[in-house]
């Protein structure tokens, strides 16, 4: 018998709706001052990296909750996690009071239907994750998973991690324009992106959104105001300029 219970969405509704165009997304806090930095400087989401197969978290979940609850309409919070079961997912997602999850793992597709059938509230984002020569691979994910997610972040494979995001590292960006020509979902983009290299990115990409997560912090790890600010204004150019 399936565990997977239907959540009540009035419990989540005080998160703003993510605009899926000119997006912007940094990912990784460690509390709510780390949080405000991204706040401040205007992102659209902050990504929470929990349960995770290979970076160990930067907060404890119980934390994640009390930053996700300052939010409130400030930024959308966005699970990120390579959990791979729908039971699990759907569980965690109403623990934390997220409703959108960007999932990393090798999630099979009636899992990520079972999510949308049990909880509408749910927004999906599924990773494309950019390896060498799995153009062909990606290509079929999007077929398969569009009637199922809400959008796709393109990330970079770490061959010498096993690492599928967070990587620091940068990919093929034109497997990522394939895969946005390709997509009837918005395609978002990752992948050792900063602020040098973000606009020549979208300008190539002509992703619907953006996400950074090393490329904008410090020594220790924290976000770091200057980078993220940097980041933000070059996206924002870029996303604002004719691209036709």
């Amino acid at each position: 018998m399936s565990l997977i219970l239907s959540i009540d969405a009035s419990q989540v509704k005080f998160h703003k709706l993510i605009p899926m165009k000119n997006y912007i997304q940094i990912a990784g806090v460690h509390d709510i001052a780390d949080a405000e930095i991204i706040v401040s400087a205007g992102a659209d989401a902050i990504g929470f990296p929990l349960r995770l197969d290979i970076h160990n978290p930067y907060l404890s979940e119980s934390s994640a909750k009390e930053i996700i609850h300052f939010l409130k309409d400030k930024a959308t919070p966005v699970l990120i996690t390579y959990l791979d079961k729908a039971d699990e997912i759907i569980e965690f997602c109403s623990y934390l009071r997220v409703t959108w999850v960007q999932l990393h793992g090798d999630i099979p597709t009636k899992e990520i239907a079972r999510i949308k059938t049990a909880a509408h509230h749910l927004s999906i984002i599924k990773s494309l994750v950019v390896r060498e020569d799995n153009l062909v691979l990606l290509e079929e994910a999007v077929e398969y998973f569009s009637p199922h997610v809400d959008a796709f972040i393109t990330d970079t494979y770490d061959s010498a991690t096993g690492a599928m995001g967070a990587t620091g590292l940068t990919h093929d960006w034109t497997v990522s324009h394939r895969l946005v020509e390709l997509s009837e979902r918005p395609v978002i983009l990752a992948g050792g992106l900063h602020a040098g290299n973000v606009s020549e990115a979208i300008r190539e990409v002509q992703p619907a959104g953006v996400d950074v997560h090393t490329g904008v912090k410090n020594g220790g790890m924290r976000n770091d105001l200057s980078k993220v600010n940097e980041f933000i204004s070059n996206a924002q150019k870029a996303f604002n300029e004719d691209l036709t």
